[in-house]
């Protein structure tokens, strides 16, 4: 079983595009896990009303909370040390962040224009 974290952004865009999550991830992974750190968790929670109660309780339904690393206050910073650590893809649509996952050797998950999830290795 793959593990994905998730970023904020990332999120938002598969919620907004109104994929199912399931088919659309085992069609680019197989089996997957969703892992959310702390941090991408309260970024969610500062979201508009609207956004974040679907969001949030999705997230939570499907999704593993993990805690943040310690000393290492940055989300993005956090996200890229564990996607490598652990071989997981993060879900973004960040290009900073998605720049930074390919110069680390990680790698990610996009939503494109099109609608559909496109893994990054």
């Amino acid at each position: 079983m793959v593990g994905v974290l998730v970023d904020a952004c990332g999120w938002i865009a598969l919620i907004e595009a109104d994929l199912n999550i399931d088919n659309a991830m085992i069609g680019i992974l197989g089996e997957f896990e969703l892992k959310v750190i702390e941090s991408v968790k309260k970024e969610i929670e500062r979201l508009p009303l609207k956004k974040r109660k679907l969001s949030l309780q999705l997230l939570e339904k499907k999704g593993e909370i993990i805690p943040d690393i310690e000393n290492m206050s940055h989300t993005d910073d956090m996200l890229i040390k564990i996607s490598t650590e652990n071989s997981w893809p993060v879900l973004t649509v960040d290009k900073e962040l998605k720049e930074r996952l390919a110069k680390s050797g990680g790698s990610y998950i996009e939503v494109n224009s099109r609608r559909i999830l496109r893994l990054i290795d």
